[in-house]
């Protein structure tokens, strides 16, 4: 058995989900990098042990990268989760410009120059079957060429302790044994009776309206409603109720001729998981990110906690960054399970 520690490097940090969940599970994760300076304060105020560069990762050499990081006393994990959104099966867009593509295939040039022990890589699955396809080869030939053991697959996070219908594609790699996608928490999730309903996540939050933010509780705010908006939520109905469900004087236009995303005003259930969170959780027009019963759309408090986040985990800045931070972020104990992968992989 091996002595030597775990250490872990956070690329495309954001407010610090993915570094939070290997610090929970006992990896040292040094620092993180990201492109956005305003979620510093969140990520080092919340992980105290792990420092936040500002920097494009584009723009991250291998040399700052490695600096600080003890190969010979300790086992090294590159971790991180590129920017999906150019590989979202919601964006209508193509991605030949854009430039957030570049950031997988940085992240492969950073495995293959620095040549971890091991490596997590989490994004959309629209990185592996859809958009992002040629791209994703490219990475996985730059882990064969670098040679590496690795294992991919699409998960949901509802599996894994999380709240929410979240597919993911994951990426595992090692350098120094055979490795697969650990399953077990899937496998002990089978029967939605063991899977994590809203009502435990939600129900312990004290009611607020919208517009209003908790006088004792860190982020527990909520979105103003315009009064038509506000009606539109009190006509839907509590725990599942969609935009389906409203007076023909409240549907939008836009909506009148197109029977798709009726998720847009819906309320969450209590019942059931919530639905994939994103950088606009917040806002009921984006969403089935209604509250179940409140005539609001749910808190920041809330949207974090249905990422797992821990209700002392605190974020910094103006309501829009924490939203974004929060619906980018990779969920705290979906992360944990696969740092404890790694760390018992390290021990042989």
């Amino acid at each position: 058995m091996v002595n030597k520690k775990l250490v872990a490097v956070d690329l495309f940090c954001g407010a610090g989900g993915l570094t939070r969940g290997l610090s929970e599970a006992g990896i040292s994760v040094l620092k993180g990098y990201d492109f956005d300076e305003k979620a510093s304060e969140t990520y080092e105020k919340n992980n105290k042990n792990s420092k936040f560069f500002h920097i494009d990762v584009v723009n991250l050499k291998k040399e700052e990268l490695m600096n600080g990081i003890d190969r010979k006393n300790n086992f090294f994990l590159l971790a991180g989760c590129a920017p999906c959104q150019p590989f979202s099966l919601i964006n209508q867009k193509e991605i030949g410009n854009d430039e957030r593509k570049n950031l997988v295939l940085k992240f492969g040039k950073l495995i293959e120059e620095t040549l971890p022990d091991f490596v997590f890589m989490e994004n959309v699955p629209g990185l592996v079957n859809g958009k992002g396809e040629k791209i994703f080869k490219k990475f996985l030939g730059t882990l064969d060429e670098s040679g590496y053991n690795y294992d991919f697959k699409i998960l949901n996070v509802m599996n894994y302790g999380v709240p929410q219908r979240r597919k993911r594609l994951v990426v595992v790699a090692s350098k120094k044994s055979k490795i697969k996608i650990p399953e077990s928490m899937e496998e002990f999730s089978k029967k939605n009776s063991n899977v994590i309903k809203l009502r435990e996540v939600l129900g312990k939050y004290p009611p607020i309206i919208a517009g209003e933010k908790h006088s004792k509780i860190p982020n527990h705010e909520a979105r103003g409603l315009s009064k038509i908006n506000l009606n539109r939520l009190k006509l839907t109905r509590k725990n599942g109720g969609s935009r389906t469900d409203l007076p023909k004087e409240y549907i939008l236009e836009c909506h009148k001729k197109h029977k798709g995303h009726t998720d847009v005003y819906g309320r969450m259930s209590f019942d059931n998981v919530s639905p994939t969170l994103t950088c606009k959780c917040t806002s009921i027009s984006n969403g089935r990110f209604g509250h179940p019963t409140q005539n609001r759309a749910i808190s920041v408090r809330e949207a974090a906690a249905i990422q797992t986040f821990p209700d002392d985990y605190v974020f910094y800045g103006n309501m829009t960054d924490n939203t974004k931070w929060v619906g980018n972020a990779v969920p705290v104990k979906f992360a944990k399970v696969f740092g404890e992968y790694f760390i018992n992989l390290a021990k042989f």
